[in-house]
């Protein structure tokens, strides 16, 4: 337990105090502690009489402010003689401002006994959002071995002497690490704090001194540029080299999650990202038995348990991101085996419901053509740590709808080929499927735009016409995907015209409300310059806007494997369809919102019977990634979909990267 006061003052203080005093602090930068030592050791030639300046970049501001300082790896006591704290004017320099003294149960000095931590009184000093903080402590002399953070992408600076107010350090010795410094918290009205935990991946490594560039440097400052979220910390507790179940760098984080989580202050929701470490370690030096591949992933699978369930008791939500891709790393020169252990504890990740959400940096960060490797362009280039552009796709990954509901991010349903997508199962039938789909979205309450093939449906007329009524019946809106489904390479300029008018008289009849929208057929403007251009012209001729679309997973090739499995009753193989499905879907909108950010999305489906029964739990997906759904019009107004809301503009329409879906499992039912 972290201690900040001595025992009998520390009492006194909670008995005199307020309660509503004890629930102010909100973490706003932290560092993981680990013992130092070897090469991130302090420096021996200043070991006694030193000032130790260390500069740090907070998340939230506030108008007070406390200093956590660490000596829990600490085979000895620690005495800081004088401590102040400045605002300082940039990164990578040892100038501060106008210095505040910080105090200790309002002494100067403080002494931190072996396996403890100590707050300062709070200080009235106002912190703006990602301030650069000074933090300067005055040892007389240093204790060996010392607690810090190696990791720390930012450089401190070491002075002979006591000079912990002085503006500048002249002829200070420079050190990228920290040493004994813990944590920051602000004074918050709102008490709301991100943790994220885990190994290298998240303490940033590769990312150079004052870049500032980690994904939780990203994902800072996103939250403080959304109106929601702009008073939420963020609190970095990565550690190279950590791992889930053994010590190595750092304690394991089933022993340290309660320090590095659990007690922070305000702390509401954990990201959690880790594991990479123990896979490889299990092969790096000798090839391992199945068996002792299986129990790796079961014990990984029961802490992941285990931690969410005591973080919960805690009040505090899980957000769990997917082991990355390491294939092709040297250093733990991963084989298909241990590909086989990462894809089982994702999937338990992804699909277990053990997490409150789940982030998708496998899906955001893998090569398509190779999903066991990082994609070149987010590749550091070991092939197991991002680039900057990598941290970055990370960072702009993480949904700020999970922090705050008013920062969630808009996305609209839409289902193409009315009234038909096939094949059904035995039994079904196309009105079946449209009521199925229409109560799911009642559900949520979330609204949704079919678009309608007037010459669909043809094989089973009075099916395909009530399950029209059935969708505009439930208030669903209905648009054009032309009468045919044809591309515009085959129907040309003249045969586009045609075909739009051909389905406008179906609209009619059946449509209510604004029809004028229009999709695609194969989302295809075709290869033609002229020809996509005058197909425009028809559409802004006729009032058209056409509905642009920024995720598809494919959803219409599930029907045919779910009609075989449900033919053979082959429940298992059904279970197994649903998982893959939902994967999926997951990946590609993790794909899009990592290429578009904050960019509203419109997703495509198809009004088909294994989509009408995986929808429920579509949507409670959907929203549990930060999404709120929408209106198609709604959507398209963000500035992404001009081109497309007005035809009359030069095309082609704008979209964003789709990567190709894994698809049913290869061969199943058949």
């Amino acid at each position: 337990m972290r201690q900040g006061l001595a025992l009998a003052a520390g009492v006194l203080a909670v008995l005199a105090a307020p309660a509503a005093a004890a629930d102010r602090w909100q973490g706003s930068w932290g560092a993981a502690q680990v013992a130092t030592g070897g090469y991130t050791a302090w420096p021996a030639t200043r070991s006694r009489d030193v000032t130790l300046r260390q500069i740090v970049r907070v998340s939230a501001g506030g108008r007070r402010m406390r200093v956590l300082l660490s000596n829990v790896h600490g085979t000895e006591p620690l005495t800081i003689d004088a401590a102040a704290v400045a605002l300082a004017p940039a990164p990578g320099t040892p100038r501060a401002n106008t210095a505040q003294p910080l105090r200790f149960s309002g002494r100067a000095s403080v002494t931190i006994a072996a396996g403890q931590e100590r707050w300062s009184d709070a200080v009235g000093m106002t912190l703006p959002p990602a301030a650069d903080v000074a933090v300067s402590l005055y040892l007389p002399r240093v204790p060996a071995p010392q607690t810090g953070h190696p990791g720390a992408r930012a450089t401190s600076f070491l002075s002979i002497g006591n000079h912990v107010t002085d503006v500048d350090l002249p002829g200070a010795e420079a050190v990228t690490r920290w040493y004994w410094l813990a944590g920051i918290d602000v004074e918050a009205a709102r008490l709301a704090a991100i943790v994220a935990v885990g190994d290298s991946i998240t303490d940033g490594y590769g990312v150079k001194p004052e870049r500032n560039s980690r994904w939780t440097d990203v994902l800072a400052a996103r939250l403080r540029g959304n109106a929601s979220t702009r008073t939420i910390g963020l609190v970095n507790a990565g550690i190279g080299g950590n791992r889930v179940l053994n010590d190595g760098s750092g304690p394991r984080l089933i022993d340290r999650f309660q320090r590095d989580v659990l007690d922070r202050s305000g702390a509401r929701w954990a990201i959690l990202l880790e594991g990479v470490n123990d896979l490889g370690t299990l092969t790096r030096d000798a090839p391992a038995t199945p068996a002792a591949h299986a129990e790796l992933v079961r014990r990984i699978t029961a802490a992941f348990t285990d931690m969410v369930a005591k973080a919960h008791a805690r009040g505090i939500r899980v957000i769990g991101g997917t082991i990355m891709p390491m294939g092709g790393n040297d250093y733990y020169h991963p084989g298909p085996e241990l590909e086989a252990d990462r894809q089982a504890i994702n999937r338990f990740i992804r699909e277990s419901g053990t997490f409150d959400a789940v982030v998708d940096f496998d899906a955001v960060m893998r090569d398509p053509a190779a999903p066991d490797r990082l994609a070149s362009q987010y590749d550091s280039g070991d092939h197991l740590h991002p680039s900057e552009a990598g941290y970055r796709a990370m960072g702009e990954a993480v949904p700020l709808g999970l922090f705050a509901p008013a920062a969630a991010t808009p996305m609209a349903l839409t289902f193409d080929d009315l009234p038909a997508h096939g094949p059904l199962p035995q039994g079904a039938s196309r009105t079946k499927v449209v009521e199925q789909i229409a109560a799911a979205l009642a559900a949520e309450k979330a609204p949704a735009f079919g678009f309608l093939n007037g010459g669909f449906g043809t094989d089973t007329p009075k099916d395909s016409a009530a399950a029209i009524a059935a969708w505009t019946g439930a208030g669903l809106a209905l648009g054009s995907h032309g009468y045919a489904h044809a591309a515009l390479d085959t129907l040309g300029a003249a045969g586009f015209a045609a075909d739009l008018a051909q389905n406008e008289a179906v609209l009619r009849r059946v449509a209510k409300g604004d029809w004028h929208w229009f999709r695609y057929p194969f989302l295809n403007e075709g290869r033609d310059p002229d020809v996509r251009e005058a197909a425009r012209r028809s559409l802004a001729k006729g009032g058209y806007r056409i509905a642009a679309v920024t995720t598809s997973f494919a959803d219409y090739d599930w029907n045919a494997p779910y009609a075989a499995c449900t033919a053979k009753g082959d429940a298992g193989a059904v279970a197994r369809l649903e998982a893959a499905y939902l994967a999926d879907a997951r990946a590609s909108a993790a794909a899009a919102r990592a290429a578009g950010g904050e960019t509203p999305q419109v997703v495509l489906m198809h009004a088909g019977a294994f989509t009408a029964r995986m929808l429920p739990r579509l949507l409670a997906m959907y929203r549990g990634m930060g999404f709120r759904f929408a209106p198609l019009a709604e959507v398209e107004r963000a500035p992404f979909y001009a081109a497309a809301v007005d035809p009359s503009r030069p095309g082609p329409t704008a979209s964003l990267p789709m990567p190709k879906p894994a698809g049913p499992p290869a061969g199943i039912c058949q």
